[in-house]
């Protein structure tokens, strides 16, 4: 398939998914384009219906009363001037007679005869109309003697009746001569009258027809007229979730839906309004920060070398330091250490806050930078290796040291030993994700050909190739307590503590969150969860090469990387789980 076809295969399939977004059974357009075309249709076919009856009945009745008409006049000229006892054929004679009179109906005298007997004569029209063509009742009712009242001044009427013969409708009537004489019935055709009343049933459902599409026009401008400003709201709403707070809605009118607008519009001010001013006392409490952390910094670096004096006091062997105090001096230095730690990870915070955090790319070896940082802090004998070196990656050495050293550090302060830090290779993506959900990682088949060709390569490090989207997966489990579930989606928030009731610590509350924001910066995250077997497991999930990342791209030359925790020292260094 070519490009041009896939784009109108596309732009089809795009345009015909839009058309049945906007008539989706849930749709407010559709369900207004139903109910007009609804009424529309019920007012339609109830006022065809009426007009059709109407007219019926007035084509039929003006139709008959003519025919009547003439029937009845023809009976008392004609058929009233035979003798008592006609002949059949003066019977005969006087029916063709009636029938050439101009209305062109069937007419059938009965009548006495001379002898006795029941004389007939039929005009001889629509294959000769008998005695058996007039219905029972219509016989009946024509020979039924009337009292005479002073109401009913005759004792016989014309009576009629509609019939269908073959599809065909007729007009039967019949009555007696006043004042004695035959009895005629008449026989007429109303096939003219059903063509027309047929076309005009046709016109009727014709207009009907035009009726619903008519109204499924006006429902569909109607509703556009009432679905604009409803739309417009939508887009509104949906660029003010995506955080542009200077949408307002263009109002005009003074209906409901105006009113709405205004009412979107003083709701998005006040937002912003009230967001600006957030924004502002975040950036004030962020500055506060900041500053604070600077101004210490300088009194800090002064106190840091006498506590380091002082120190070195402590593990003089002549004893330098009266017995007296040399709790307090130890308290000194260990809160010095404390206090400066947690200056450190503010400056580094601020500076993820700002944006100025950068990273500075080298080609590490994994299994070699772990062991380094676990054997800094004099870890060796608490920490359990399994990564095999060889597993290279083009990462920021200082800010991998400082994930390493608060997760594993966290494992040994909160957790239990042995702490078992694991090293594998994965082939998905490195995206950022919910802190707090349950990670799963899978190690590279060795057996895999892509696999083997790296490994091939492995040993170099500068300008080393990596796959596209290949990513490392270091787990840190302990043996502990597990973390409790309530506390598994804060475990990264800053400051955060699991005990409410003891918010003195040694750590600052801050190591985890920086953690998290070092692996950010990588283009990767880490997950926490609790273990089947027991214990907390921390995984962390770096891309094999950040360089699209940096600045510089390839050249890995980001900018620079200071501050933050250096990740050395001793183990008390690390930061804690809260």
């Amino acid at each position: 398939m070519t490009r041009e076809h896939q784009g109108g295969s596309r732009g089809w399939a795009a345009a015909r998914k839009g058309v049945w977004s906007r008539l989706r059974l849930t749709s407010l357009r559709l369900r207004l384009v139903v109910v007009f075309g609804l009424v529309a249709l019920t007012a339609a076919v109830s006022a065809s219906g009426i007009a059709y009856w109407l007219n019926r009945e007035a084509v039929l009745t003006r139709a008959q009363d003519a025919v009547l008409r003439d029937f009845e006049r023809e009976m008392q000229n004609r058929a009233g001037a035979l003798p008592e006892h006609p002949t059949r054929e003066e019977l005969r004679r006087t029916a063709g007679q009636m029938a050439d009179s101009g209305r062109q109906f069937s007419v059938l005298l009965v009548a006495e005869g001379r002898e006795g007997g029941t004389v007939y004569g039929t005009s001889g029209d629509l294959g000769g109309f008998t005695p058996a063509d007039v219905p029972a009742s219509l016989r009946e009712a024509v020979d039924k003697r009337q009292k005479i009242t002073a109401a009913n001044k005759h004792p016989y009427h014309l009576y009629w009746q509609r019939i269908v013969h073959g599809d065909t409708p007729y007009l039967v009537a019949g009555t007696k001569v006043i004042g004695g004489g035959p009895t005629g019935y008449m026989l007429q055709s109303l096939e003219p009258e059903a063509k027309d009343l047929g076309s005009l049933a046709w016109s009727l459902g014709i207009a009907t027809g035009l009726a619903l599409i008519g109204s499924a026009l006006l429902a569909q401008a109607a509703a556009s007229t009432v679905l604009k400003p409803v739309q417009r709201l939508g887009v509104a709403a949906r660029r003010l979730g995506e955080g542009k707070l200077d949408t307002r809605l263009r109002v005009s009118g003074t209906d409901e839906l105006a009113d709405l607008s205004r009412t979107f519009n003083s709701a998005a001010e006040a937002l912003e309004k009230r967001v600006a001013d957030m924004a502002a006392r975040e950036a004030a409490s962020r500055r506060f920060v900041a500053d604070m952390s600077h101004e210490l910094r300088t009194p800090l670096t002064a106190i840091t070398a006498v506590t380091e004096v002082l120190e070195e006091e402590l593990e003089f062997e002549g004893g330098g330091i009266d017995p007296m105090i040399e709790p307090a001096v130890r308290l000194v230095v260990s809160e010095t250490r404390r206090l400066n730690d947690l200056v450190e990870n503010l400056m580094e915070v601020t500076r993820f806050d700002a944006g100025t955090a950068r990273l500075v790319l080298d080609d590490v070896d994994v299994a070699d930078q772990i062991t380094a940082c676990i054997d800094a802090r004099a870890w060796l004998d608490a920490v359990e290796l399994d990564a095999e070196r060889g597993i290279h990656a083009r990462l920021d050495p200082r800010r991998l040291d400082v994930i390493l050293a608060n997760l594993i550090g966290n494992a040994l302060k909160h957790g239990g030993s042995p702490v078992r830090v694991s090293v594998t290779e994965s082939d998905g993506p490195a995206t950022a994700g919910p802190v707090g959900a349950a990670g799963t990682a899978g190690a590279e088949d060795p057996g895999n050909a892509e696999y083997a060709e790296y490994a091939e390569h492995a040993e170099t490090s500068a300008g080393a190739e990596y796959a596209e989207g290949a990513e490392v997966v270091i787990r840190v489990r302990d043996h502990g307590p597990g973390i409790p579930e309530d506390v598994l989606p804060h475990v990264f928030d800053r400051f955060y503590k699991a005990s409410a009731s003891r918010p003195r610590s040694e750590g600052s509350g801050l190591g985890l969150s920086i953690a998290l924001e070092n692996a950010h910066i990588h283009g990767g995250r880490i997950t926490a969860e609790n273990h089947p077997e027991g214990g907390a497991v921390f995984t962390l999930r770096l891309p094999r090469d950040a360089s699209s990342l940096t600045a510089d791209g390839a050249d890995g030359a980001g900018g620079t990387g200071d501050g933050g925790a250096e990740g050395k020292g001793k183990g008390k260094d690390a930061k804690g789980r809260g």
